[in-house]
Parts: C-alpha cells; sequence; structure tokens
C-alpha cells in the first residue's frame, strides 16, 4: 500500500485544519473538530498502525500541528486537543507494536514508524515550540491546589509526556554520522529546551513539596536528557585548560601512532633491501600438511609470521543464537555549550533537587504506585549522578539520600530478581540483561562512593563508611553475588560492557574486603547453609549403642577426673556456649542438642568440657531444672550428669553423603532448610571462590579486546588473574590454550609496550608452564581443558594425589576394582532372569562392603555394557503398580462384595481377600463405579448398639458427609503406605505383668499427677471396651488436650511409668503421641488401670472399675466420635471423656467432619456401647476439653448454653 496515498475521509479531516501561507498559519473553521477526528481515527486504527504512517508522511505534525501551537497558544481548547493528538503521535513505537516485531512485514511497519518518529523529532528542535511549551507550563504551575482544575492537571501531564516522547526518539545512524563535538538532532532539542527555560521547570518540579506527583516523569525525562553523556567527561569540562580537556583525546592518538611506527619498523627489517621478482617457495620443518608431508609455504619470509592452516579458507559463519550480545548505543561527545549547559544543571541538580526527588521516587517504587520496571530510572540516576558528584568535588552530603545499606540493600534485591528472571525468562534474556547491567553500574558506583568516603578528610565520614562497610562485607549475599554473575555469564545474552563492569567490580569490591580484613585480626560474618533432607528408601542401620554394663564401667573410670573438676583442681574451658542467638534453630531444638553435646564430651572422656556445658546450659535454661536446680551442688551435679550419660537420647541419622555426577533422577521429596550462622572470615578462603573455570573464562574472553579496553579494565582483569596465580599459588588455573594464544598475540604485538602489566603476568604464567612442564608431560594435554583446583592440584602434586580421599575429591566413589566389576558381572546375571524382582536391589543385598548406592550400582552396568541406560532398572513405586482394573479383577471385586454383602465389615473383608493389591480410596472408588453401592456410607463398618436409646439432653453424633472426599494418587499412596506400616508391623513390645507400674503410680499420686493419672486409666479401660467388643485391635494414641496432660506426657517419670505398663513411645518422625499397642488384651489393659487406681491406707483401690455414670453421660446408644485424638496413622477412637455434674450449665456436643474419603473401619453410622465411665469430676471436665488434633480430620465442638432447671 502506498501510504502517500491517504484515505479520503482522512485526507478531508486534515485539509479541514488549515494551511501555512509563509510562516502564518490560517486555521479553517472546522480545526478543532478536525483535531478530535484525527485522535478518533487514531483509536481505531488496525495492527499496522495504518492511520499513523498516512499522517506521518503526510508530514501532519510539521505543517500544521506545531504551527497552531505556536501561533495559537490562547486558544485553551485547541491548545489541549493538538497537545492531546501530538502525545499520541509521538509516543514510542515499542508502545504502538509492544515489541520489535520478528516478521519482516511488521517489522517494515514498525521501522517505517520509527523513521517518522525520527523526522518528528527533528521538527521539535526549535525555540518556538518549547518556549509556548515552557510558557504554559509555568503558567499551570502558578496555580495553587486550590486553583487547580482536573483540566489543568491533566495539560501538565500531557505536556511532560510529549516531551518525554520527543526526547524519547533514537538517533537515526544512517542521518548523524558527524564526528564527536558536533551538534546532532538530540543536542538541537536539547539547546531548545535550554533556551526556552524547560530545564528551570523541571527543577523546580523535582524540588517543589506541592509537586510530588511529578516525581517520576521528571526523572524519566532527564534520563533521556542524559542519554548519551558521560558523568565523567561532564565534571572533567571547564576543570582546566582546552589541552587538559582533550588529554584523552591526545593519548588515544599518540598510542595509535606508536603502533603505527612499530608496525612499520617491523616491516622494514622483514623486507630485503633489493626487491626480488621471484617469492620463493619454502618447506616449514616440523608443521605437517594435510598429507605426512612438510608444508610448503608459497610466499616470502617476511610473511611467514601470519601464515596459518585457515588461509585461504571461507570464515566459519557463526549461527545467531551464538552471537555476540550488541553493545547498547554507543556515546558521543555532544556540542561543547550543550555540555556546558548539562554540567551547570548536574550541578543544581545535585545541590537543590537529588536527595528529594530521590526519596520521592523510591517511595513510590517500595509502596508499588510506579508502573512496572520504572526502578531502571532509579538505577541509572543513583549511577549518574554519583559518579559526577564523585568527581566534581565529591560532596557526600548532596547523595546522602543513595549512600547506606538500604541503597545497597535495594540494588542488591533488583540485580537479584533481574539475574534469576534472565535465567528463568530465556525469550526476554537480553532485556533482562540490560536491566542487570544498569543494577550492576548502581552498585559499582555505590561501592566507589564508599571508597571516596574513606579518604575523606573529615572523621565523621569516615566512621559513616566504616559502618557501611561493615554491613556489607558481615552478609553473605553481598558477597556472594559477585561469584554467581561469573558463573552464569552468557556472551550471547549479556554484552562486553557488562562484563567489563562485573569485572571492574568485583576487583573493587575484593580490594575493599582486603584492606578492611587487613586491619582486623577477627573478622565475623554471616553464614547461611542450605541443608536438604532426603527421605529415605530404608531405614538407616543405627550405629551400635554402648551397652549398660559398658556405660558403668565407663562411669567409674570417670568418677575421679569428675571430682576434681568439682573440686576445682582441673580448670573448666571459658568458651564453650551452648546456645547460639544468631541461629534459626529454634530454642528447644538447641536444648535438646545440649544434652546430646553433654552426652558426647562424657563418653568421649572429656569431663571438663561437660561440666561447664551443663552449668552454662542451667544458666541458659533454668526453666524446668532440666540441667539441674540453680543452686544445685555437686553431689546433685554428679547424679545429673551420671543420668545424661546412660540416658538413650534420640540421634539424628547421619546424612548421606551426596553422589557426583549422577544422572538418574531423583525420586525422593527433599526439604531445604537455610541455617543462619557467623563465623570467623579469611579472604583467602573467599578468594579460593574465584578459583574456577567460568571466572577464568570471562577474564580470558574481557582481554581478548586488550587493545580496545581502556588500561583500568586491563588492570582490572589482569589483578584478577594475578590474584588467582599468585596469592592462592594456582599457576596451573591459567595454563589453557585460549589464554596463551591470547599471550601470543600480545607478545607480538608492535604496541605491547603500552600494556606492561599484562605483558609482565603473560611472562610469569609461561614460565610457570615451561618449569611445571620439564617434571610433568602431560601439561601440554592439559592445556586444552579448563581445569578446578583438584586438577591444579593434581597437576602438581601427582596424578594419584587425590584418590585416598583427600582435598576436594574426598567425598568421590571408591572406584571400583577388576574383583568387584566381576562379582558385579556374576551377581547381574544371576539376578537378571528373576522374574518380578528388582534386581539392582538383589545385587546390593549381595555386594560386600564397601556398601554401594542404587546409583553407583546402575551407572557401573551402563559403563559395563551390561545395560543400555538407567532406564533399564526403574525405580518401583508404591501405589503405581496397578493402574487399570481388568475384566477378571472387576469380576473378583463383584463376587467378594456379594460373598461380604451382610456382614459387618465389608471393605475389610474385601481388602483382606482381593487379590491385587490396591488401596482403600481405589476400591471404594471401583465398588462406586460399578454401582454395587450408592454411597461410601455403606462401606462403614457397622458396630452392636445396645437396646437403649440417647439419653436426656444428649444428640446422637450425626454420620460424616461424604461430599468432597476426592483424593487425588499422592493422597493414595499416602493411604496405602499407612496401611502397608499397620499390617507389617512386627515389633517386639514388651507385655505388663500384672501390678506393674503400681509402686511408681502411687508415687506420681502423691506428687500431684492425680488428674493424668485417671486420664490414663480412663483411656486404658474405654481402649479394653472397645477391643472386647469389637473383637479387633488397633493401636490407639494418647492425646494429651490439655497442658496438664501435656506437662505429665513430658515428664521422665511419667513415661517410665507408660513403658512399665506396655505402652509404645512414638515410633518416628510421622508420630507425634504414645500409643497403647494392638499387642496389648482387654484384660491385659484392664490389669494395666487397675494397678495405677489410687490406693488408700488399706491398700484398696480408691477408682472403682466400673462406677455409675454421671446425669450427663451419653446414652449406652450413642455413637462417639471416631477421630477424636486419631492421628495419620490410626483411626482407633478415643473415648470421649465424662463431663462433671459439677457444672451442668455446659456441655459439648461434638461433630467429625472426615475430609478423607479412605477412613479406616471404624463405623461412624452405627452405635457402638460406651466404656465404663469413671467417677466424674471438675478436674477431669477441664483435662478432657477437646483440641482440634489429626492430620485430615477436623472436630467441631459447639458449645451451648443450658439453662439450670430451678430445684
Amino acid at each position: 500500500m502506498d501510504w502517500y496515498m491517504m484515505n479520503c475521509e482522512l485526507l478531508a479531516t486534515c485539509s479541514a485544519l488549515g494551511y501555512l501561507e509563509g510562516d502564518v498559519y490560517h486555521r479553517e473553521p472546522d480545526c478543532l473538530e478536525s483535531v478530535k477526528d484525527l485522535i478518533r481515527y487514531l483509536r481505531h486504527e488496525d495492527e499496522t498502525r495504518d492511520v499513523r504512517q498516512q499522517l506521518g508522511a503526510a508530514q501532519i505534525l510539521q505543517n500544521d500541528l506545531l504551527p497552531i501551537l505556536v501561533q495559537y497558544p490562547q486558544d485553551k481548547v485547541l491548545f489541549d486537543a493538538v497537545i492531546r493528538l501530538m502525545v499520541n503521535l509521538t509516543q514510542p513505537a515499542l508502545l504502538c507494536f509492544g515489541k520489535v516485531p520478528a516478521d519482516a512485514t511488521s517489522r517494515h511497519h514498525f521501522l517505517q514508524v520509527l523513521s517518522y518518529l525520527q523526522a518528528y523529532k527533528e521538527a521539535f528542535a526549535s525555540e518556538k515550540v518549547f518556549v509556548v511549551l515552557s510558557e504554559k507550563l509555568y503558567n499551570l504551575l502558578q496555580l495553587d491546589w486550590e486553583q487547580r482544575q482536573e483540566e489543568d492537571t491533566l495539560l501538565i501531564e500531557r505536556i511532560l509526556l510529549l516531551v518525554r516522547n520527543v526526547l524519547h526518539v533514537p538517533p537515526d545512524p544512517a542521518e548523524e554520522q558527524g564526528v564527536d563535538g558536533d551538534a546532532s538532532v538530540h543536542d538541537r532539542v536539547l539547546w531548545a529546551l535550554h533556551i526556552s527555560g524547560m530545564d528551570d521547570l523541571l527543577k523546580f518540579l523535582a524540588s517543589a513539596q506541592v509537586e510530588q506527583q511529578w516525581a517520576l516523569h521528571v526523572l524519566e525525562i532527564i534520563s533521556l536528557m542524559f542519554r548519551d553523556q558521560s558523568p565523567e567527561e561532564l565534571a572533567a569540562l571547564g576543570q582546566g585548560t582546552a589541552g587538559a580537556e582533550h588529554g584523552e583525546d591526545t593519548r588515544e592518538l599518540e598510542s595509535l601512532r606508536q603502533r603505527e611506527l612499530a608496525e612499520k619498523r617491523s616491516r622494514a627489517l622483514q623486507r630485503p633491501s633489493r626487491h626480488s621478482r621471484f617469492g620463493g617457495s619454502y618447506v616449514l620443518q616440523g608443521l605437517k600438511s594435510i598429507g605426512d608431508r612438510d608444508v610448503a609455504f608459497h610466499k616470502g619470509l617476511h610473511n611467514l609470521k601470519s601464515y596459518t592452516h585457515d588461509l585461504g579458507k571461507e570464515p566459519r559463519r557463526v549461527p545467531r543464537h551464538r552471537q555476540a550480545a550488541p553493545e547498547s548505543e554507543p556515546s558521543r561527545r555532544s556540542a561543547r555549550n550543550v555540555r556546558l549547559f548539562l554540567r551547570h544543571f548536574c550541578q543544581d541538580f545535585l545541590e537543590g533537587c537529588y536527595n528529594r526527588l530521590m526519596l520521592l521516587v523510591k517511595d513510590q517504587l517500595v509502596r508499588d504506585k510506579a508502573q512496572q520496571h520504572d526502578e531502571t530510572y532509579y538505577l541509572w540516576a543513583t549511577a549518574f549522578f554519583m559518579a559526577f558528584n564523585r568527581r566534581h568535588g565529591f560532596r557526600p552530603e548532596l547523595v546522602s539520600e543513595t549512600v547506606g545499606v538500604r541503597a545497597f540493600h535495594f540494588i542488591e534485591q533488583n540485580l537479584t530478581t533481574y539475574y534469576e528472571m534472565a535465567l528463568m525468562d530465556k525469550k526476554e534474556a537480553t532485556t533482562w540483561a540490560r536491566r542487570m547491567h544498569l543494577a550492576l553500574k548502581a552498585y559499582q558506583e555505590l561501592l566507589r562512593t564508599v571508597q571516596e568516603m574513606d579518604r575523606s578528610p573529615e572523621q565523621a565520614v569516615r566512621d559513616s563508611s566504616q559502618v557501611i562497610k561493615s554491613n556489607i562485607f558481615y552478609l553473605m549475599e553481598y558477597r556472594e553475588l559477585f561469584l554467581a554473575l561469573f558463573r552464569k555469564f552468557d556472551e550471547t545474552k549479556q554484552p562486553r560492557s557488562f562484563l567489563r563492569d562485573l569485572v571492574e567490580t568485583a576487583h573493587l569490591f575484593l580490594r575493599m574486603l582486603e584492606r578492611f580484613c587487613r586491619g582486623r585480626a577477627n573478622l565475623v560474618v554471616q553464614s547461611k547453609h542450605v541443608r536438604r533432607k532426603k527421605k529415605p528408601r530404608a531405614p538407616a542401620a543405627a550405629a551400635a549403642a554402648p551397652s549398660a554394663a559398658e556405660l558403668e564401667q565407663l562411669w567409674e573410670g570417670l568418677a575421679p577426673q569428675l571430682q576434681a573438676c568439682l573440686e576445682g583442681e582441673v580448670p573448666l574451658p571459658e568458651d564453650v556456649v551452648p546456645f547460639d542467638a544468631a541461629s534459626e534453630t529454634p530454642v528447644e531444638e538447641q536444648r535438646a542438642e545440649a544434652l546430646l553435646r553433654i552426652q558426647e564430651c562424657l563418653r568421649d572422656s572429656r569431663l571438663p568440657q561437660a561440666l561447664r556445658l551443663l552449668r552454662s546450659a542451667r544458666e541458659v535454661w533454668p526453666e524446668g531444672d532440666v540441667f539441674g536446680a540453680a543452686d544445685a551442688g555437686p553431689p546433685e551435679e554428679t547424679q545429673l550428669l551420671r543420668e545424661i550419660l546412660v540416658a538413650p537420647l534420640p540421634r539424628q541419622a547421619p546424612a548421606e553423603p551426596e553422589e557426583p555426577e549422577e544422572e538418574e533422577e531423583e525420586d525422593e521429596e527433599e526439604e531445604q532448610t537455610v541455617q543462619v550462622s557467623e563465623k570467623e572470615f579469611n579472604f583467602l578462603d573467599y578468594l579460593k571462590r574465584f578459583a574456577c573455570a567460568p571466572v577464568v573464562r570471562a577474564l580470558v574472553l574481557l582481554l581478548r579486546g586488550y587493545a580496545r579496553n581502556s588500561a583500568r579494565t586491563n588492570h582490572c582483569a589482569a589483578r584478577l588473574l594475578h590474584r588467582l596465580a599468585r596469592d592462592l599459588r594456582m599457576e596451573p588455573l591459567l595454563f589453557q590454550l585460549s589464554l596463551f594464544a591470547l599471550f601470543h598475540r600480545l607478545l607480538s604485538d608492535p604496541a605491547a609496550a603500552a600494556h606492561q602489566e599484562l605483558v609482565t603476568l603473560a611472562k610469569f604464567i609461561l614460565g610457570k608452564f615451561f618449569a611445571l612442564a620439564a617434571t610433568n608431560k602431560k601439561a601440554f594435554v592439559e592445556l586444552l581443558f579448563w581445569k578446578s583446583p583438584a586438577a591444579v592440584y593434581e597437576m602438581t602434586k601427582g596424578y594419584s594425589s587425590l584418590q585416598e580421599g583427600e582435598g576436594t575429591t574426598r567425598s568421590r566413589v571408591p572406584p571400583w576394582t577388576p574383583q568387584q566389576e566381576q562379582e558385579l558381572r556374576e551377581l547381574y546375571w544371576k539376578y537378571k532372569e528373576v522374574e518380578g524382582g528388582d534386581v539392582i536391589a538383589a545385587i546390593l543385598a549381595q555386594l560386600p562392603a564397601p556398601g554401594r548406592t542404587r546409583r553407583q550400582v546402575v551407572k557401573q552396568l551402563v559403563r559395563m555394557g551390561l545395560a543400555s541406560s538407567a532406564k533399564d532398572f526403574p525405580r518401583e513405586r508404591k501405589g503405581t503398580r496397578i493402574v487399570l482394573w481388568t475384566q477378571e479383577q472387576e469380576e473378583e471385586l463383584t463376587r467378594l462384595f456379594e460373598e461380604f454383602q451382610g456382614s459387618d465389615d465389608v471393605l475389610g473383608n474385601i481388602m483382606k481377600h482381593l487379590t491385587a493389591r490396591r488401596s482403600r480410596a481405589r476400591v471404594v472408588e471401583k465398588l462406586l463405579g460399578l454401582g454395587l453401592v450408592a454411597e461410601r456410607k455403606e462401606l462403614y463398618k457397622k458396630r452392636r448398639r445396645k437396646s437403649q436409646g440417647p439419653g436426656p439432653g444428649q444428640a446422637a453424633t450425626p454420620a460424616r458427609d461424604s461430599s468432597g472426599e476426592d483424593e487425588d494418587s499422592e493422597e493414595e499412596e499416602e493411604e496405602e503406605e499407612e496401611d502397608e506400616a499397620e499390617e507389617g508391623l512386627t515389633e517386639e513390645l514388651w507385655l505388663p505383668e500384672e501390678g506393674a507400674g503400681q509402686d511408681l503410680a502411687q508415687r506420681l499420686h502423691q506428687e500431684g499427677l492425680a488428674g493424668p493419672l485417671r486420664w490414663l486409666q480412663n483411656c486404658l479401660r474405654r481402649a479394653a471396651g472397645d477391643r472386647q467388643e469389637d473383637g479387633v485391635s488397633h493401636p490407639v494414641p494418647l492425646v494429651p488436650l490439655t497442658e496438664e496432660n501435656e506437662d505429665a506426657m513430658e515428664d521422665r517419670r511419667f513415661q517410665t511409668l507408660l513403658r512399665q505398663l506396655g505402652l509404645r513411645p512414638p515410633a518416628s518422625e510421622q508420630e507425634s503421641f504414645w500409643r497403647i499397642p494392638a499387642a496389648l488384651t482387654p484384660q491385659q489393659l484392664r490389669r494395666a488401670a487397675a494397678s495405677i487406681a489410687h490406693r488408700g491406707l488399706s491398700g484398696s483401690p480408691q477408682d472403682l472399675p466400673e462406677p455409675p455414670g454421671c446425669p450427663q453421660d451419653p446414652a449406652p446408644a450413642e455413637p462417639l466420635p471416631a477421630g477424636l485424638g486419631s492421628d495419620s496413622e490410626s483411626e482407633e477412637p478415643v473415648p470421649v471423656p465424662v463431663p462433671s455434674p459439677v457444672q451442668p450449665r455446659t456441655k459439648r456436643r461434638r461433630e467429625l467432619a472426615s475430609e478423607d474419603e479412605d477412613e479406616d473401619e471404624d463405623g461412624v453410622g452405627s452405635g457402638t456401647e460406651p466404656a465404663p465411665a469413671a467417677p466424674c469430676s471438675e478436674e477431669e471436665e477441664e483435662d478432657e476439653d477437646p483440641q482440634p488434633r489429626g492430620r485430615r480430620k477436623r472436630i467441631r465442638c459447639l458449645e451451648e448454653e443450658e439453662e439450670e432447671e430451678e430445684g
């Protein structure tokens, strides 16, 4: 389409605007309506922006809109409409298209719109236009906030947006090809802005108290004004003579001239004095050609040094996705008068506006009042104006708002966010890399400002810098930032300028950190460790604990030494600390760890440390007398230490060693916990973190352009390499072929004298290499690989020095010997043909020490060629072996349902007789799908009812609501694991004898534990009644629902009583409560309940086994809530406590709302006989107050107030 052929309606609208005659514009009567029509047309343009392109081709803005703006500013309505139209026409092309189009057609439209914008910018380079805009903005700002209308505020915003849009237009590289110092279109726009006084209005908006809402608009305009400028050049402008200002240019020209003269001299020495018509042919001995012969060289000897095998070949085309990232717009030097105006603007802005404006902008960013990615303007302003202030008579008070720990934290947060987004958002990685570069430059300028504060003559400024550095160097995030940026540097996404700033910033940080550590003996910093806990596939064999006899023998040997420590003959250490305030470990866990540390000291015969740790822990945790009473003497401490020595304290299983280079996918879930602690900082240990291949590779990449780099960039890169090679004594880390090729090019460069530091480094590294090559002939092969510290150690100390578990390879997998490989091969062929078995599990069971893991065995089988990949040995997953129901299985399920349909436990009987192992949830789902049952509650276990109905005042517990009980596969696997755990429980339990625990129970009665003992007695009796009634035994958890009972369950003597009665403590991390084992019979439970009953002086029990019920006891036919006190492994109901007759006003009605469709066999819909109730008391009512417990169950306690009947 020819955009010069305008649409007829659009052409008629443009013609109705008016016409230009000389310098006078004559508007038509319908000018205002035509402007509004153009705004309406732009609102409905298509994706090619056809209206915008036609208006740009017709030059409507240059020939109509700008003359109307200049000549009719008094017409407020027309002026407002023209401003609206120009804001729309000048908006950036990226906003019009969303992004740079990828297809050719859309990209053509994009570039066309961009060319029209560049023409608009050139038309705005007029003083008349900016004078009108400035006067209008000035008049609007003169209005007080009471007089300023809404349309006035909108007009202020539109004027600022128009200025922003004009300055945002990028330059046209085809048109602006002038040298530095020429006035570009952008310079002319800036000069017109300056002449009109718009820059003063911007400074007023930045500093005025009542104009805070324009802070981000002003900052964006200022950032566009200084887009092509360098703060260092602006700061140096006007500080000396013209010759001093051009000193850098002079030095650059002198360097080029020296390079040219050196090349001329080298050519003159290579060529003979007399010209020879015969170039000559030579044979290069020692350099082989394609065949076995030496290379034949057919050119003059002076061209010999430039010979390579690639001569005459076409250069290899680099794919687009591997090409280096393009650099940002190169900075150019503006005209001198423009730079002087910008320099004065920077001075005034720093003195009167900077701190206030940056405070407002940051407040809007933190409160999310700004648009997305507006923080980039804040980062740019921080870097630019702090650099200008540092180079132009450093005054820290002018930039105090952006100097401090908060500024470091804000920039580090954004830098980390950009870094993470660049890794995740691959399509926009280049954009995120540009934002990351802005944040890095701001971070670098903050460090330089703090370094400049160290040199300040004022003591207060130097003290402030010390405070900032101590906070920055203490936190781990700031120290690890550069390592992460180095390791993830990608030259295809990040330009060389980013790498240059990264190297310079890292060099500055290391130098500041080194100087900070130099004046301090012990520097303590924060350290974070990420712990990954894996769920073990099988319980690891615990280390054999010492027997009681061994502990008694150990205690007899420790007694004399302990007596000497208690009498003061042996001094106690002072550096034992039982509590770490900086750690995120809970206080209760630290108390348990302190007990373990005391026990370890005792078992290691370190009595002074154990005694000091005991006394220190007593001061930290005085409550409960866990570590003894506050006034404990030597006898009490001796007894307490003996108890700690022999106590079976729980210990954490040792973490599995990490296995490097494993390819098999992890099946276990990992739980990551971050532990924060403090440690002494060692600078060399921190520097060793940089001794890795990514850092060296990035430095080599930067030094490839040493001729184009600045002297400071080359110095920073060379200094980092020198630190790695010299300070760490890791010279072989730099033995790399690409670096040696760079050294060869550097040493043969005629202008190498200008890079003396690099030449010295090259000679040092090459000398170390040839010295090592004299003893290690494999050093030449090592040139082909990037090396790690482990490889460096092996190159210098020998290749077998790290195979014995030393150095960084101490966690390596032990090698397979030929005998072990032969044994593995035989085991594999032995168990390969076994059907239905796990080959790897069978091999692991037969392998001798050292123990191997499943991964190691699978990997070795693949290496030996016995298997193609690790996928040949898939790990069997629970609950996923059987997915579909076959026809035979459906018929079997139907037959079992018809067989057990009339039984009390339909689902339980089906699960016992079902051939294919499936979870209850799958069986219930299939029964519903086959239409054998209408709802789930038909499958609940039925219980016998007694003839009595519900008692007065009691409501029967309603059946569970079965809606919303759909479960996913994860819950089904958990259910299956729980069922298997219950069915496969083979733990040997101690069965109580008759009268067990009587003496201990009486002592506990006397010490005030009568309430918990009565609660325990009731639980035992009810469990006995339920087991006798049902004929089925399940483990029943003891859930303490009151604080008194919880304290009793934590008491050591009460736990001893529980063990004597045969109760089982929590068996694993998933259990929280003690349990009544399934192996105890109802008779044994009743004997245990009778043995803990309180006895009077006559010795007879005062608590009768079956006393009469209370007035508010539930009727025998009322079902008990099955979920009370149950957890994830047991669904056996704990009896409901009996309310006290002393308080008849309040009753509790409990309803069970189950969220699990796969309940155990307990029936809720059917009634059950209550266990014999104990005498009621007010104390029992308080003890048995229910609380929400369990993993997937809710108990709703509904309190209903009843009025007590009189009489």
